[in-house]
């Protein structure tokens, strides 16, 4: 086993795995301080504040496979005692330079083509030639320029950027071809110091962009958004094809329950629009989410989820929404609800109830012993952990079960500790 540092080592990442996907896996361990995607070779490096840091997590991995959206990565030390600025550029480069870039588009909801790729990447000198095609690793291009200071330019300043707002992420490297071989001008290819090419027949654009089955997804708010979560593919049992947006909740316990307490659940997988109790039948609520993709991953996550000693029912309302009036509560326009901003990261850590809850804008000052104090009214309290991430605390709670978190979190998420408005959220790490 290589010497103990502070330096992490992560292989098989893959271009699914996003920088914050590897900060919330090891951040539970500590501060980390720099971290190296290393695209090219499917690895990263990550930097925790101390050696201490990087060992606990080890050890914690030895008996737990790490896992991220699906994929297993493997840990050890790095042969690196700290990363310096000269090997985080060395390790960054992974090809030498050249005047053609292989662009991969990651996250891909809308079609590209070469116009929209030209758009993109002529401000930083003469685009000569491009060409698109499909591999394994997804949409890919290559961008000859006239001049390979151009071509180096547009890699630092696009590699990681998205195409869309949420989407269509840049992953760049240097190609080691010499000159591409432009045969047509379409939407596939085009040559721009040739402009008499023919243009071939146009067919069906092979690359739409809307998820595995090719089928797009019904009219929403947060399209760009759903993509860079789910890389283009949903989770198991979610088809994305969903056009109700008003969800019928039953069997609630009517002593506990209320609209807010609702928000704060619901509120995890999407916007509200508004709630209904229904007076004729207290153990019933209609729930109005902000779309219909929102509404199926409510239906799929609550649906038998327990809640204050009673087992929800998640279903699809025949009413298409709830129409406003006084026996309503209205959040549409509400800034507790989480997917105005940050959508992406909100739809990546959608889950089923877990017994582990994430505290969130904690005040700076902020000890273990008051976030137990906060939220231990509502079950047993296995472990806990404060830390700090990107300069602001944290912290981590563990329940004894699924029921006990939900309840804390619909009663203590948007109240106040130490002066500041909290942010609940359930945690898919199976221990701290």
């Amino acid at each position: 086993m290589a010497e103990s540092s502070k330096v992490i080592h992560v292989r098989n990442v893959g271009h699914e795995i996003s920088e914050n996907d590897l900060l919330q896996l090891f951040q539970p361990f500590g501060v980390i301080t720099k971290l190296v995607m290393l695209r090219a070779k499917n690895q990263a490096l990550l930097q925790m504040q101390d050696v201490s840091s990087a060992i606990t997590a080890l050890q914690f991995f030895t008996n737990v496979q790490p896992t991220i959206r699906g994929r297993n990565v493997y840990i050890q030390f790095s042969s690196h005692q700290e990363l310096t600025t000269a090997e985080q550029n060395i390790h960054g480069r992974e090809d030498e330079p050249n005047r053609i870039l292989l662009v991969t588009v990651h996250h891909m909801l809308y079609p590209i083509t070469v116009d929209v790729l030209h758009q993109v990447f002529s401000p930083y000198g003469f685009v000569e030639k491009i060409v698109t095609f499909q591999k394994s690793a997804g949409f890919q291009a290559l961008i000859q320029y006239q001049a390979q200071p151009c071509a180096a330019s547009a890699r630092t300043s696009l590699q990681g950027r998205n195409i869309y707002d949420g989407c269509c992420q840049l992953d760049i490297q240097f190609s080691n071809l010499e000159e591409l071989q432009v045969n047509y001008n379409n939407d596939r290819s085009r040559d721009y110091t040739n402009p008499n090419l023919p243009s071939e027949q146009k067919g069906r654009f092979p690359h739409p962009g809307y998820g595995d089955a090719g089928v797009a997804y019904p009219q929403m708010a947060n399209t760009s958004a759903i993509a860079a979560a789910f890389g283009c593919g949903l989770p198991p049992g979610i088809t994305g094809t969903n056009d109700r947006c008003t969800i019928l909740v039953s069997n609630l316990n009517t002593d506990s329950v209320d609209e807010d307490k609702l928000f704060n659940l619901f509120s995890l997988y999407g916007n509200i629009v508004r709630i209904k109790l229904l007076r004729n039948k207290p153990d019933h609520a209609l729930v109005q989410m902000g779309d219909g993709f929102q509404a199926e991953l409510a239906v799929h996550f609550l649906k038998g989820a327990m809640l204050f000693g009673k087992r929800l029912e998640v279903n699809y309302s025949k009413h298409p929404n709830i129409t406003p009036g006084t026996d309503s509560h209205d959040y549409v326009n509400s800034n507790l609800n989480r997917f105005n901003r940050n959508a992406a990261k909100n739809y990546r850590y959608c889950c089923s109830p877990t017994k582990m809850i994430h505290l969130s804008t904690l005040p700076q000052d902020v000890t273990e012993e008051e976030v137990v104090n906060h939220v231990q009214e509502h079950g047993a309290i296995l472990n806990t952990k404060v830390f700090e991430m990107n300069g602001k605390k944290q912290a981590l709670v563990q329940f004894e079960n699924e029921e006990e978190a939900a309840e804390a979190l619909v009663c203590k998420h948007a109240t106040s500790l130490g002066g500041s408005i909290i942010r609940i959220s359930f945690s898919q790490l199976q221990t701290i």
